[in-house]
Formats: C-alpha cells, structure tokens, sequence
C-alpha cells in the first residue's frame, strides 16, 4: 500500500510539474514571436490601451 501512495504522489508532482513547464513554455514562445514581429516592422514596442485612462503605453516586459 505504502507504494501505491508514493507512486500516485510521484504520478501528481510529474503533472503539476508538466503543466507548469507548458504554461511557461507558451509565455515564453508569446514573448519571442512577439519581439519578432516588433524587428521585422521596426517597433521600438507594443502598444496597449489602459482600460482605466483610455491611453496607450508600452507594453511591460511583464504583460
């Protein structure tokens, strides 16, 4: 029985470790297509609109 627990515990850290390591890989891929679009057009960045002013900013390395 002991086993059966460690086995299933190994069995949910691998998924949570998967999903976590998807979830950073599509950020990080976002992130790299979007610095190539901003080289092939010569942006110096993105613009988003802030909802609350209604002005658009350049887009936080973070976003």
């Amino acid at each position: 029985m002991p086993q059966l627990l460690f086995f299933a515990a190994v069995a949910a850290v691998g998924v949570l470790g998967y999903r976590a390591f998807v979830k950073e890989a599509k950020r990080v891929s976002e992130r790299v297509r979007r610095a190539e679009k901003e080289q092939e057009t010569g942006a110096m960045g993105t613009l988003v609109k802030d909802e609350k002013t209604g002005e658009y900013r350049v887009m936080r390395p973070d976003e």
